[in-house]
């Protein structure tokens, strides 16, 4: 079951350092992301956080992800 949803308010370590977004959409099933198969399930779905400084949108693990108030 996944332990965020869109909307939550998160934050992660980059290569640039912390990065913190907000989530847009929650995958429980394998997802293409940029021409590559990402693995996802119901439990270790895949998150893709759209980051506030650069509006990029990124795809996590929930184990690399912090909610943040």
């Amino acid at each position: 079951m996944a332990k965020f949803k869109v909307g939550d308010y998160v934050a992660w370590n980059s290569e640039a350092g912390h990065v913190s977004g907000t989530i847009i959409k929650v995958h429980t099933k394998d997802f293409d992301y940029k021409g590559h198969t990402r693995r996802a399930s119901p439990e270790e779905p895949q998150y893709e956080i759209k980051s506030d400084k650069t509006e990029h949108v990124a795809a996590h693990k929930e184990g690399t992800l912090k909610k943040i108030d």
